[in-house]
């Protein structure tokens, strides 16, 4: 058992978390999550022994074998699956000692050495690779090749999946999904969910922590929470703690003016000189309760683009590739304003051809392309950052684009992405990899593009920015074509889901879930042996293919339902929080000193018309739920 008791954790004299007391046990699976720079890196560093606390107590097992995802990856010749089985450094040792034991003829050490390589399942260790490097996106012909041959984001997950093949105790994995593509992403949430190890896992895939964990260790404000379930547990959780807080600290300022009050207006008189002083008292004995802050530190939005043309860019029979190989074919789009697309596809399917290709940074290499005149892209891409210059700082930046802009209304811009004071006139090379991507965000959004591309925009962001991202392109009226392994920032910001598959590109009858199937239908197929007699495939292929028909019909009965059943969700939560504030109005008698009798009896009419909303819309919720119910399961 991991268990931290009162412990103060402190970096450069600056204290991140106070008198923090936890209890992990084996085989948890637990999310770290708090705003970047909270400490929870730290954490980490402290678990792993390369930290020590300021205060406090950490006990984890000394017999626990740690496992981490390493920073930096140096270029080395060693194969990459050679690599990989590195990170077991018993499995290592036990194999360099049976050479040698069979170098020297003896027997014993042989015998002793083959069993504990038995125990240590070092037999099928290269399997367990193997399978791990499939499962990130590795292809068997990259097994043999060196690592210094991987670009940086392919090494990280080389680390990835030398951390993951590693027989850990307790494994740290601090962002691992950055750099993964939805398939790896999906892959690695099923690998994590039945892994042995003691997990602990930071992520700002709101998604992902859902699926994997099932405890949040929470850093805010210096201290350390614990809470079960997912993340999204966790947030209600959050929001009730502080809707408790925030009645509490306003119900405590009422008593606080009631006793001040009383004492300003009779301490000086001598018959209640007494009871002022005891009220004097009474206001140093309490203990305040602070008020709930839940701000996040960014707020933007898109400006409203100079054009909208319709349409915007239209692409017909086009094709593209790289040196003369074409990766797509036959593809048809239109984009419009408001068109909201998410692209799907395997690593190597050519999503991002795809967007180069719209973007014009790579050029057809056959077919029609034909621009609205007043088109205005905004292309995001992880290379974006390395064009930042390092020695100027986001005002600079922002300067250079708009040189007669006021300096105050650029820093008020940049703030809006937490470009708070020194940090706007600091020099963005030292960035963290979210401060760049956040800059190079800030940079795209002035320019005041209709049709933005966005190919891995929320790497590196934390869980506020994505949602701060999430809604600004929720109200963004140009068009949108987005990459991207965040499922929340899909599910919420595309209308329509593209496939790129088989070198054709076009629409994917589903969601993110149909589409996890298709994945998974796609690798079972690609593991099967080979193929039994004509006439069993034909009869097995005719099955599936009723049982897909099936399950077609039965995702079309179901889908209007739930489409409907989040609607009313939707405007339940939103009809209850008016009906709530009214009452909390009704409730006050200070209400009926201040309102008219007319503007009183509009404000009741208006909660009994809510009222009467929220019953036929709770009734037709159970309805809804009623005919759900009543339709067979989805297979």
């Amino acid at each position: 058992m991991i268990a931290l008791r009162q412990v103060t954790l402190a970096r450069a004299a600056r204290p991140l978390v106070v008198d923090a007391s936890v209890q992990i046990h084996p085989g948890w699976r637990v999310g770290v999550v708090g705003a970047n720079g909270c400490g929870k890196s730290s954490l980490f560093a402290l678990l792993a022994g390369e930290l020590h606390a300021e205060a406090g107590a950490v006990e984890v097992p000394a017999a626990w074998q740690i496992a981490r995802v390493a920073q930096e990856t140096p270029a080395l010749p060693r194969a990459a699956l050679d690599f990989v089985l590195d990170g077991d450094a018993e499995l290592r040792r036990v194999e360099a000692e049976l050479a040698a034991a069979e170098a020297a003829g003896d027997g014993e050490a042989i015998g002793h050495l083959h069993a504990r390589y038995g125990e240590i399942e070092g037999y099928s260790a290269k399997a367990r690779a193997a399978e791990v490097l499939h499962g990130l996106g590795f292809s068997d012909a990259d097994f043999a090749r060196p690592v210094a041959e991987f670009s940086g984001g392919w090494r990280v997950r080389l680390n990835l999946a030398r951390a993951l093949s590693c027989r850990a105790d307790l494994l740290l994995l601090d962002e691992p999904t950055n750099h993964l593509d939805l398939d790896a992403v999906l892959w690695l949430e099923t690998w994590l969910k039945t892994t042995r190890s003691t997990l602990l896992l930071i992520s700002h895939d709101r998604d992902f922590l859902d699926s994997v964990v099932g405890h949040i260790v929470a850093i805010d404000q210096q201290r350390l929470s614990l809470t079960s379930g997912g993340y999204s547990d966790y947030e209600r959780s959050r929001a009730a703690q502080l809707a408790v807080q925030q009645a509490t600290f306003e119900a405590q300022q009422k008593q606080i003016a009631h006793l001040q009050r009383f004492i300003d207006r009779f301490k000086a008189k001598a018959t209640k000189a007494r009871q002022a002083q005891s009220r004097v008292k009474a206001l140093a004995r309490m203990e305040i309760v602070a008020a709930a802050h839940v701000d996040s530190p960014f707020h933007f939005d898109f400006r409203l683009p100079a054009d909208l043309p319709d349409p915007l860019l239209v692409i017909e029979d086009g094709a593209a590739g790289y040196g003369g190989r074409q990766i797509l074919t036959g593809l048809n789009l239109t984009l419009r304003p408001g068109s909201r697309i998410g692209l799907l596809g395997r690593n190597g399917a050519g999503k991002s051809t795809l967007v180069k290709l719209l973007a014009a940074a790579l050029p057809l290499a056959a077919g029609e392309r034909r621009e609205a005149k007043a088109l205005s892209i905004g292309y995001f891409a992880q290379h974006q950052l390395e064009q930042l210059r390092p020695d100027e700082s986001p005002l600079q930046h922002l300067t250079r684009l708009e040189p007669t802009t006021p300096e105050q209304e650029l820093r008020d811009y940049l703030g809006g992405f937490d470009f708070r004071g020194d940090m706007a006139t600091r020099p963005a090379g030292p960035f963290s990899g979210g401060e760049k991507s956040r800059l190079a965000l800030a940079l795209l959004i002035r320019t005041r593009p209709n049709l933005l591309l966005l190919d891995e925009p929320t790497n590196h962001l934390d869980l506020e920015m994505r949602e701060a991202l999430t809604f600004a392109l929720q109200d963004y009226e140009g068009g949108v074509v987005v990459v991207s392994h965040d499922r929340h920032l899909l599910r919420t910001c595309a209308d329509e889901l593209w496939l790129v598959a088989d070198g054709a590109a076009g629409l994917f009858d589903g969601d993110l879930d149909d589409y996890a199937a298709w994945l998974a239908a796609r690798r079972s197929a690609e593991r099967a042996p080979a193929p039994e007699a004509a006439n069993e495939k034909s009869e097995r292929l005719q099955q599936r293919a009723e049982a897909k028909a099936n399950r077609q019909a039965l995702l079309a009965q179901r889908r209007p339902l739930v489409k409907e059943i989040e609607r009313l969700e939707r405007d339940l939560a939103q009809w209850n929080g008016e009906k709530s504030a009214l009452e909390a109005q009704f409730a006050d008698p200070a209400f009926y000193a201040t309102v008219d009798r007319a503007r009183s009896e509009e404000l009741h009419r208006q909660a009994a018309q809510l009222g009467a909303r929220i019953d036929a819309a709770e009734l037709r919720w159970l309805e809804l739920h009623e005919a759900l119910e009543a339709l067979p399961p989805v297979d």
